[in-house]
């Protein structure tokens, strides 16, 4: 029992000296991770190429489990949506359209 423990204590010794498990950070009841991105256009290219990379799974019989792997990409796919900036791309179409009287 000393041992497990004394390893368990070297183990976070290790862990408190290195900059370890910083990639995720808490957010209520989940993580955030931060996704850098140099532009709108890359983010929607990123958003794609999940889409498309999921189609492909799900259309290839060679994969053991392509819906479970489709299905993370999917819901990766969907977090990325800038959903409050296409409500403000509405807006301005709105707004930038003449009215056909």
């Amino acid at each position: 029992m000393e041992t497990q423990q004394k390893a368990v204590t070297e183990l976070l010794e290790i862990m408190n000296k290195g900059n370890y498990f910083n990639k995720l950070k808490p957010n209520n009841d989940s993580f955030s991770a931060n996704l850098n991105v140099s532009c709108y256009n890359e983010l929607n290219i990123m958003i794609i190429a999940l889409l498309k990379a999921s189609v492909t799974m799900l259309q290839s019989e060679n994969s053991t489990k392509p819906f479970s792997d489709a299905m993370i990409l999917v819901e990766m796919a969907l977090q990325l949506l800038p959903n409050d900036e296409m409500e403000l791309l509405d807006e301005l179409h709105r707004v930038g359209l003449p009215t056909n009287q």
